[in-house]
């Protein structure tokens, strides 16, 4: 209870937010088809005025399907008149793969601990923020999560990580998750599925939800910027590179610049940085990072005398100086 609590912050998020067209909508307000008991039987939960009502003793809903990478759009809102205190009062819980919680309070003007609030990633890291709303006003969670990846024998290759927007708020910044959220226990991971159901926790609250969308996030590892060309690259001697140095005019007075530094050529567009060229033929190079290309107009020795500078589907010519 001493850890320090995060500031309070007034949200002005309007609700609700519509799924995109691409989303997989867990609810809509009509029915708990896509929701399962723990057991596997039907979801106990009340459906009632388009929202889904937790129900005391009705336990955890899961959803029928897995997921892994994902952004998840949540919304919900704490029972009124508020009652409790602390953590009885509005209690619920997101749960990632049904593991990793993202806490569900009533945090307005509720004093409780700061990884147990609103936003927390549950008994790990405090929200940012606390941007709770009063019980009984609709809030809502937008949480992109990156499921852990296993070694083939079951070690963490890389561990999960969440970020979470409370009422459109950071609250959670890439939070790598230690493990398996629990009460007052540092669980560690256990290799599990790829994909696995969401759930969503009966603590003997009545809180409400509404608008449950997700969307599928490719779970290819990140990459680095791409060379796109796929044209062999060459060598030159140095002594080859020198001859395209220079200054390359363009006919509305634009200047470009072309230097060569140990074996590489660079150009040097109208004083922007310097941009690595890369060599595909005497007349042609590409620009390093960057879909465009240098082609080079060769005199009968093989020294250029112009170039065309393609970017975009436009085309700019310049005469070397």
């Amino acid at each position: 209870m001493s850890r320090p609590r995060p500031a309070k912050v007034v949200s002005r998020m309007q609700l609700p937010v519509p799924p995109p067209s691409d989303a997989v909508v867990l609810f809509d307000g009509n029915d708990l088809s896509q929701w399962r008991a723990a057991g596997g039987g039907e979801a106990q939960w009340i459906v009632k005025d388009g929202n889904m009502e937790a129900v005391a003793g009705g336990g955890p809903i899961y959803t029928r399907r897995g997921f892994g990478d994902i952004q998840l759009h949540v919304e919900w809102a704490a029972p009124t008149p508020a009652r409790g205190r602390g953590q009885g009062r509005g209690n619920s819980g997101v749960f990632l793969m049904g593991k990793y919680e993202i806490q569900v309070l009533d945090s307005y003007e509720n004093v409780t601990y700061a990884d147990g609030q609103a936003g927390a990633l549950y008994g790990q890291y405090p929200p940012l923020v606390n941007a709770g709303r009063p019980a009984g006003e609709w809030q809502a969670y937008d949480i992109i999560f990156r499921r852990p990846r296993f070694k083939p024998d079951g070690g963490v290759l890389r561990p999960a990580r969440v970020t979470v927007l409370h009422n459109g708020i950071l609250a959670q910044d890439n939070s790598e998750v230690w493990g398996p959220t629990s009460w007052l226990q540092h669980l560690p991971y256990e290799s599990h599925p790829d994909r696995l159901p969401l759930s969503l926790q009966d603590h003997g609250n009545p809180v409400l939800y509404r608008n449950i969308w997700l969307r599928e996030l490719d779970e290819e590892p990140r990459k680095g910027p791409a060379q796109y060309d796929t044209k062999p690259l060459v060598t030159f001697a140095p002594e080859v590179l020198d001859r395209y140095a220079g200054d390359y005019l363009e006919p509305r007075g634009g200047r470009n610049r072309i230097f060569r530094e140990g074996s590489t050529l660079y150009v040097v567009f109208n004083l922007l940085p310097p941009i690595e060229l890369l060599p595909h033929s005497q007349e042609e190079f590409s620009l390093r990072w960057t879909a465009a290309k240098i082609v080079f107009d060769l005199d009968a020795g093989g020294s250029p005398e112009g170039m065309t500078f393609h970017i975009g589907g436009e085309q700019r010519r310049a005469k070397k100086q």
